[in-house]
């Protein structure tokens, strides 16, 4: 009898613990109700069997109420929207900078307004005040240039120091999921209740599921496992830390790929744990984007423009003169050796050099062809055409000037500098240069020929094949420019390539040359099919002073090859090859926008602004004579027809190669940009939506429901006392018991 009472105590015993848990269970429910990152509670009971006889009833587990394959899609897309919220604000910035085409700081504004102070320079070319004004807007122009291009490398170095930001969060959360994952297979071991563990687990693994795109498994034991979807693990029973250190400054030269920006580490700090370009999704991905990506192509933009800027005005601009002429002259091109690098005349071209008294009168003449072809100059006479070198150029123009009145005049390529100056020593007489092709095909070209820019063939590094073929005499060696950079040529790069790029060869193999003007060239092997990768590695294995890199830009990749001391270097191709014409290889534009300015004569004496040329009359003198008059505005309509006609500009960023006006080149940045920040915005939106949407189902599925827990709380409270009520049946039956027996 008393062993059926005592089996009979320990089942109803057993209901009561039971009940009390599950009791404990809704407790928990309702208290964390509103709890965010709360999963349900619930209570898994089973039948008590011993020795196959029923023994009353026991607590098979507390479960979580959550949806594992909902909580991975919505990981998914809670990294996606981190990558676009990371770059909202870095596009609302640069929507603030850049500003709507209409508005008086945009870069379309001043496009437009320096435009019109060229118009008006054409209808008073002498007079000063407009003179002052196309130099004002000019500078308006470079100011707006530097202004965006320095914000643009702030919002780099920004993004940079919040990579560094994210990977310290990163390497904390990594370290809290280790602790907690300890703490699950400590607690399941003795029988615990762990739920309140997965629910904080869970909670950083959405956490880290923002900063960085995640792959993740659970083990047996209870603890979770955390890779990047690349394949790099960033939790397996310890944490790996992620490092990155931020650069203390950013310029448009600063990139990963050249490694000034610190790779992005998981675990040791070698080359194959650099993440860099494996991050896929979260704020990390977004981050990188912005800077190796984003920001990089809208500077990319900003300097082709500048560039083409640069280019265009100053082509037209050293077609002229400021009257009466000048008397001295700065060149903008620096050379190697002038004493190896030559020119050579192409398509019957010849410059004719003049000097002009201070009325703008012609006082004596000559010719390139003709100076050059004579015994009187420099070292004696040279071939027509050239080749001829740099510095016998410079020798033969300044023993011409000196015998023709300018006896102090000086003409050499400055030691410093490496460019050429001209000096006339003397303010009776002033210097011009007017390049002319002879119709009859002949030279030197007569007196009166027609006006047309010189083809300058250069070659840069005295092996006999032409590098560089340039128009105009002046222009080849900067005399006259406009706009200066004084930049140093000691960057070169491709123009945007396809990422699938291969070399085609003749012969078997092409050669780059690589020279710095001191010593041997220095050459490269490619061969037919190599991509821009083959070709990069191969200059780099060479050890040849530059380091080659692909810079992605756009849809593609430039290879950029620079100089390992910044001193300045040349990178041709031997005769008959085509690599570098493939991939239209030169002295590289980037950094322009930040380096612009007007000549520093023109901004001290706007009136030194060329409006006219160095004009042919037949009618003067005994058989005609050039002149140059002070109102003539022929060369500022060319410059204002340049600046507001058609120009050929570079793909560069995601702008494709067009010709357009700077004007239209200038809205299509702004409206490029534009384009940008909307669909970040509308990404941004759409996955805030999907985000949300997709936990609400998941707070849906794992949230408490009070009518529930309620219903279930009547339920265990009643057979919490009914299973009370038993027991205390029994205890009157063994009280009995004992009194019988008593």
């Amino acid at each position: 009898m008393s062993g059926s009472l005592t089996l009979a105590l320990r089942t109803a015993q057993s209901g009561l613990l039971v009940n009390q848990s599950a009791l404990d269970a809704v407790a928990q429910n309702v208290a964390n109700v509103n709890s965010p990152d709360y999963s349900r509670k619930i209570v898994q009971l089973e039948q008590r069997v011993v020795a196959g006889i029923g023994a009353g009833v026991q607590l098979s587990e507390v479960r979580r109420a959550v949806d594992e394959g909902l909580l991975k899609s919505l990981r998914e897309e809670i990294s996606t929207f981190n990558q676009k919220d990371a770059q909202t604000s870095y596009y609302e910035r640069m929507q603030d900078l850049f500003g709507a085409p209409q508005d008086n700081n945009s870069i379309v504004h001043v496009m437009n307004e320096f435009g019109k102070a060229i118009e008006a320079l054409t209808v008073a070319p002498d007079q000063s005040l407009e003179q002052s004004e196309m130099v004002r807007q000019a500078q308006e122009i470079i100011g707006q240039l530097q202004q965006m291009s320095n914000t643009i490398q702030e919002l780099r170095n920004q993004a940079d120091v919040e990579i560094y930001q994210v990977a310290d969060q990163i390497n904390t959360l990594n370290s809290d999921l280790v602790t907690l994952n300890n703490s699950i297979i400590q607690n399941a071991t003795t029988g615990a209740d762990v739920t309140d563990l997965y629910d904080k687990r869970d909670a950083k693994l959405d956490e880290l599921a923002g900063l960085i795109d995640i792959a993740y498994f659970y083990r047996g034991d209870g603890d979770v496992a955390v890779f990047t979807t690349a394949g790099k693990t960033l939790v397996d029973n310890k944490a790996v830390s992620v490092v990155h250190n931020p650069a203390s400054a950013t310029s448009p030269t600063t990139t990963h790929a050249e490694g000034d920006f610190a790779p992005i580490y998981i675990g040791a700090q070698i080359s194959v744990n650099d993440v860099t370009n494996q991050v896929r999704d979260g704020k990390l991905k977004g981050l990188v984007e912005l800077r190796d990506s984003v920001l990089p192509g809208l500077q990319s933009q900003l300097d082709e423009m500048a560039a083409e800027l640069r280019d265009s005005i100053n082509l037209v601009h050293n077609r002229g003169v400021p009257y009466p002429g000048v008397q001295s002259m700065s060149g903008n091109r620096a050379f190697l050796d002038g004493s190896t690098q030559t020119i050579t005349m192409g398509n019957n071209s010849d410059t004719r050099i003049m000097l002009f008294d201070g009325s703008g009168n012609q006082y004596d003449g000559t010719t390139l062809q003709t100076i050059m072809q004579s015994a009187n100059y420099g070292t004696g006479a040279q071939a027509a055409n050239g080749p001829w070198t740099i510095d016998e150029v410079a020798a033969s123009i300044e023993d011409w000037l000196q015998a023709s009145g300018a006896s102090g005049a000086s003409v050499s390529v400055d030691s410093s500098t490496k460019k050429l100056n001209i000096e006339l020593n003397t303010t009776a007489y002033n210097l011009a240069f007017r390049d002319e092709v002879n119709s009859s095909g002949t030279v030197p070209a007569p007196v009166g020929s027609t006006q047309t820019d010189a083809t300058i063939k250069f070659d840069s590094d005295g092996d006999t094949v032409i590098d560089e073929t340039v128009s105009g005499f002046s222009n080849f060696f900067g005399l006259n420019d406009f706009f200066v950079d004084d930049l140093a040529d000691n960057i070169w790069e491709s123009e945007i390539m396809a990422s699938g790029f291969g070399a085609t060869v003749t012969g078997g193999s092409d050669t780059i040359r690589v020279w710095n003007g001191s010593g041997a060239v220095k050459t490269v092997t490619v061969n037919s099919g190599n991509t821009l990768g083959n070709i990069r590695d191969n200059i780099n294995n060479a050890n040849i002073g530059v380091t080659a890199s692909l810079i992605p830009d756009g849809s593609g990749y430039r290879l950029r090859i620079a100089s390992n001391d910044g001193t300045n270097i040349t990178v041709t191709q031997a005769s008959g090859d085509q690599v570098l014409t493939d991939m239209r290889m030169h002295s590289a534009d980037v950094r322009v926008s930040l380096q612009l300015d007007v000549r520093d004569d023109i901004k001290e004496t706007p009136g030194n602004i060329s409006r006219g040329i160095a004009q042919w009359d037949s009618s003067r003198g005994a058989s005609g004579e050039y002149f140059i008059s002070k109102g003539d505005n022929t060369l500022i309509k060319a410059i204002a027809q340049t600046f507001s006609g058609s120009n050929t500009f570079d793909a560069a960023g995601s702008l494709s190669s067009v010709s357009v006006s700077f004007t239209v080149r200038a809205t299509s940045i702004l409206s490029h940009n534009a384009t940008k920040a909307e669909l970040n915005y509308s990404q941004r939106s759409y996955q805030n939506d999907l985000t949300s949407s997709l936990k609400h189902k998941s707070d849906t599925f794992r949230g408490v429901n009070i009518d529930e827990e309620m219903s279930n709380l009547i339920l265990y409270e009643q057979a919490y006392a009914a299973a009370a009520r038993v027991v205390s049946v029994i205890q009157n039956m063994f009280e009995a018991l004992d009194r019988v027996i008593g």
